[in-house]
């Protein structure tokens, strides 16, 4: 049976550069962000779904749901967000866990589930080692002001409404700097990749 690593990170941490990390060392990851937006579009269950909850105004005008009105809505509503979480994350759970399945058919040792929303959602009681992309607060205003186009005041609203780092950090078996340079990030991923390869319990 595979070793499930549960990787995740805050909004701008750079998880996605750690994910590919992975996928350089021949470890399959499975992406939970991704299948979430497979499972919103247009025709699907979870698209209708959404679209009674919130009606035409989270609509982009092909009939898609429009993902950042509705990151808008649910950034800043409790209420909305755990409404949304109940409609897609039981989906993409049943589908994760599939593609897991359908890994280990092959002998697959290590498989890591790239989940976002791993501690605020329970994933992380599926995964048998988690990891945590972490970044200082002022790298993740900058990146994101510069990736989104927004401004920082908002950047700052949209971590705050996020779990915080060092709450993650106490969770998280390993934690993986990305603060500094791609080349120290690295480093600090194969450090724990190491770790993880030595001790079927690390």
């Amino acid at each position: 049976m595979a070793r499930l690593i549960g990787l995740t990170g805050g909004i701008a941490t750079g998880k996605s550069t750690v994910s590919e990390m992975f996928r350089s060392e021949g470890i399959p990851v499975i992406d939970a962000d991704e299948i979430a937006k497979e499972e919103i579009k247009k025709g699907k269950d979870a698209h209708k779904e959404i679209h009674a909850l919130f009606g035409d105004e989270i609509l982009a005008p092909d009939g898609e749901i429009n993902r950042n009105k509705l990151a808008r809505k649910i950034f800043f509503d409790i209420a909305a967000r755990k409404k949304i979480n109940a409609i897609v994350h039981p989906r993409v759970k049943r589908i994760v866990m599939n593609e897991v399945k359908h890994l280990e058919d092959y002998d697959t040792p290590l498989i890591v589930l790239d989940v976002p929303l791993l501690f605020e959602t329970d994933f992380h009681k599926l995964v048998d080692i988690s990891v945590l992309v972490y970044a200082r607060r002022k790298d993740q205003i900058e990146r994101l002001v510069a990736r989104e186009n927004i401004s920082e005041d908002y950047a700052r609203k949209k971590i705050r409404a996020q779990m915080p780092l060092s709450k993650k950090r106490e969770l998280a078996d390993h934690v993986i700097d990305n603060s500094k340079n791609i080349i120290e990030t690295r480093k600090s991923f194969q450090r724990v990749l190491k770790k993880i390869r030595r001790s079927p319990d690390a």
